[in-house]
């Protein structure tokens, strides 16, 4: 599924997401409480040279995938997500100035995510907010963090 040739360069500020990641999510209402932290793994790798897919390993095995492409016409990426839990969902997505941000609006459930490369793009730290009235209020859902391995 991989190929080694570069990105297609409407893609190429992905590049930085490529690899294999540690990922620890914390201070998230639905762990036993604030203070417990979870870890796992991240494998970012493109497809055909059109996509940048994020696999996320817990305890358990593959957890949740992440598709990530655009238009080259546009300047925002459309993100599929799925998880094992059955959940599969549509975000819309930027990624800029080392500055990554998805986001998805529905009437029952909407979310955000933004989060902050580091310079040396090893690190990424981040948070999901979530929102149950559209967008009106906003409440913190967890924090995240990407440690790179490779």
């Amino acid at each position: 599924m991989s190929v080694d040739r570069e990105p297609n360069p409407s893609l190429a500020e992905l590049a930085v997401l490529g690899g294999e990641w540690v990922i620890e999510l914390s201070d998230a209402e639905f762990l036993p409480s604030p203070d417990t932290r979870v870890q796992g793994r991240v494998t970012a790798e493109w497809i055909d040279n059109a996509a940048l897919v994020m696999r996320q390993f817990g305890d358990e095995g593959e957890s949740a995938t992440w598709i990530m492409g655009r238009d080259g016409s546009e300047s925002e990426y459309t993100v599929l997500y799925s998880d094992a839990r059955g959940f599969s969902r549509v975000y819309r997505m930027t990624f800029a100035d080392r500055e990554w941000q998805m986001w998805r609006s529905t009437p029952k459930f909407t979310q955000r995510f933004q989060s902050q490369v580091s310079s040396d793009g090893d690190t990424i730290t981040g948070e999901w907010q979530k929102s149950y009235d559209s967008g009106e209020t906003w409440v913190h859902d967890f924090t995240i963090e990407y440690r790179r391995e490779s």
